[in-house]
Parts: structure tokens; C-alpha cells; sequence
């Protein structure tokens, strides 16, 4: 992404000739609002659900997005609680001068009764498999770009989506190729056909480099549900 996050170091476009480039959400449905509606959105249905006395548990991966919650929501709400994969990554983080907020472990011996209120922050598999149990009333939600498509939200069972990514979004890969002053592109992961077509007609040189591992558009039902929302996979607007 190209928007600052403040977690990440500051995107810096290097000039050059040839640039390569993901394109995870290459389409033009996929237009991110600022940082700081989202947050507050999500600062909202905490504080909402911890009135109504509920637990709140978002679905979040567990490097990178994660930490970029924790980095910018509002800590005074409840306490915070985060699964171990989670956890883990705070730790080494921390020990490299990143500053983070005060998470508590989430252990099966663990107080569920001491922590009312709190946010519960999982990894996008442990949300799936009905985890954690033993709060009472819990709120879900679940934090990706991947929000931004209704299908993908109903899929994931969730009560909330909020979109919120780490990979750039329309607007932000073409103002990153842009900023390189590039005349040859090369694109991979994602929508690339469908990016490559548009670049072209853009008037740049571009190739697709394709790759074993593609990542979260892997995932066969979360490409099917887009490709139905967006017409087979073609960009609209």
C-alpha cells in the first residue's frame, strides 16, 4: 500500500525503467476509504458492543495487519486480548523497538470473566473454526480488503467486515507505477490479465510473471465470489 499506516516505514517510489508489481485487488471495485474512517469505525463497534456487554473478536492475519490494528485503535476502550500466533509476533516486534500496545495472551487456563468488554484479535482461521469460546456474547468482524466484496463478507460469517488492507488498491497501484516513471510493467498475484489489459491501454509495456504461489487470490471461493460480483473477472467501475 501506499498510504501511510503508522506501523509500516513510509513508501518511497524508486525510479526505474522496468517495475514490477502485485496486483492482489486490480480491479476498480477495490477503492480503500482513509485509514482513519475505518479505525474509527471499528473503534465505534467496540465501544457499541462493550456497552451492550458483549466481547468483540476480529479476524485479523497474524503479521502485518494485526499489528496495524493495534497500532491505531483506540486502547482505552477494553483490554486487549490476541491468540498466540498473534502474540508471538508481537514479541518479536517488540524486541526490535516497534511499540505496541499492552496485549494479553489468550491461554485456555485464562480468566475469560476478567477481560469484560475486550477485543479479542485472531487470526482469520481460528475466527473460522466458531474461536474463542467462553466469553458469553461475542461480536465478529473481520479486517481485509477482501471486505469490500459482499460475498466474500457473507462467506466469512461475520457480524462486521471492515476493509482494511496491506496490499495497495486501485488508485494505489497505478499512483506506485506511476511514481517509478516506468515504461515496462510486469504484474503478478491477483487480477493481473485484467491489469495488464488496462495498463496497455494506458500505453505501458506490461507482462505478467506468473508465480507457483498466489497468495490470498488462491483461495478458489473467494475468486469466484469476486469474479460473480464483477462480471467473470473484468474490471468495472
Amino acid at each position: 500500500k501506499t498510504a501511510p499506516d503508522g506501523l509500516s516505514e513510509a513508501f518511497e517510489p524508486v525510479t526505474c525503467d522496468a517495475f514490477i508489481s502485485e496486483c492482489t485487488f486490480g480491479l476498480p471495485v477495490f477503492n480503500w476509504l482513509p485509514q482513519a474512517e475505518v479505525i474509527a469505525d471499528i473503534n465505534a463497534w467496540w465501544q457499541a458492543n462493550r456497552d451492550a456487554g458483549k466481547t468483540c473478536a476480529i479476524g485479523a492475519y497474524a503479521l502485518g495487519k494485526a499489528q496495524r490494528l493495534l497500532a491505531n485503535i483506540d486502547t482505552s476502550i477494553g483490554p486487549i486480548l490476541t491468540h498466540s500466533a498473534i502474540e508471538n509476533t508481537n514479541e518479536v516486534l517488540r524486541a526490535q523497538g516497534i511499540d505496541l500496545p499492552e496485549t494479553v495472551r489468550l491461554t485456555g487456563d485464562l480468566d475469560r470473566k476478567a477481560y469484560p468488554g475486550a477485543l479479542i484479535i485472531a487470526t482469520p482461521s481460528a475466527l473460522n473454526n466458531n474461536w474463542p469460546r467462553g466469553f458469553g456474547p461475542i461480536a465478529t468482524a473481520f479486517a481485509s480488503g477482501w471486505m469490500a466484496l459482499r460475498g466474500i463478507r457473507r462467506r466469512r460469517s461475520v457480524d462486521r467486515g471492515f476493509i482494511l488492507s496491506d496490499h495497495a488498491d486501485w488508485s494505489g497501484l497505478n499512483e506506485a507505477i506511476k511514481a517509478t516513471g516506468a515504461e515496462r510493467i510486469f504484474v503478478t498475484h491477483g487480477y493481473t490479465a485484467v491489469f495488464r489489459r488496462w495498463l496497455e491501454e494506458q500505453g505501458y509495456r506490461a507482462d505478467i510473471v506468473e508465480t507457483e504461489f498466489e497468495g490470498e487470490i488462491a483461495d478458489v471461493a473467494v475468486e469466484n465470489a469476486a469474479e460473480k460480483q464483477t462480471g467473470n473477472g473484468e474490471a468495472t467501475t
